[in-house]
């Protein structure tokens, strides 16, 4: 395994704990709303500090969502944080293969990806990725916020979908009108509202806010 703090010229590393992929070549106008997505609990089942691409599946909920956003020329892009990295229990490396693989499962679904953004940084760690409250890490916005100025996105009518209050929260301080929290409640907050993902009628609310974008 990779050092978890080392850059390495293979992998799209704004920093050494900021991985920013731009995915295809899609271009989209200024301006536009984008759906945003955790990813391992949101796109994929959770095994806990992913490492393995083998054992991703995917949540087959969420693709129609993410082929409708597709379809109305939206941005997609994944905003996840891997603590594991700084943890030390998987490098880029073994990132860079889950990462991957999960992208191709929703590629055989005729659903794609156009930005994948991932925070490396935690108190728990060694080296430069040990920063406590990193401007990057969920709940804090900066991957949000970078991936706008990269694509040009229009936060404040965009959507998040994740499977941890921290993804809500993440997408209040951007700005954000809506989130969808997986098998959450809804709750209202002064600007932000979020929206419970679990049953039939949640993701037809899902698929109808992408939809309305």
């Amino acid at each position: 395994m990779a050092e978890a703090g080392v850059a390495h010229a293979a992998y799209p590393l704004a920093e050494p704990g900021l991985w920013v992929e731009r995915v295809g070549a899609r271009v989209f106008a200024a301006g536009r709303p984008a759906l945003f997505l955790d990813r391992d609990g949101t796109i994929n089942v959770d095994t806990g500090y992913p490492d393995d691409p083998e054992k991703m599946v995917l949540l087959e909920d969420i693709v129609p969502a993410i082929a409708a956003a597709n379809r109305r020329g939206l941005p997609v892009v994944i905003v996840t944080n891997q603590s594991g990295i700084a943890r030390g229990y998987y490098g880029w490396a073994e990132f860079a293969a889950v990462n991957g693989r999960v992208l191709d499962l929703l590629r055989a679904r005729d659903a794609f990806v156009d930005m994948v953004l991932a925070c490396a940084y935690h108190d728990v760690g060694d080296g430069p990725l040990a920063i406590a409250d990193h401007p990057m890490r969920k709940p804090n916005p900066g991957m949000l916020v970078e991936a706008a100025k990269r694509l040009g996105i229009d936060l404040a009518r965009s959507i998040i979908v994740g499977d941890k209050p921290a993804d809500m929260e993440a997408g209040r301080r951007a700005g954000l009108p809506l989130g969808f929290l997986v098998d959450g409640a809804a709750s209202d907050q002064p600007g932000f509202t979020v929206m419970p993902l679990g049953g039939r009628a949640d993701r037809e609310a899902l698929l109808a806010a992408v939809e309305a974008l």
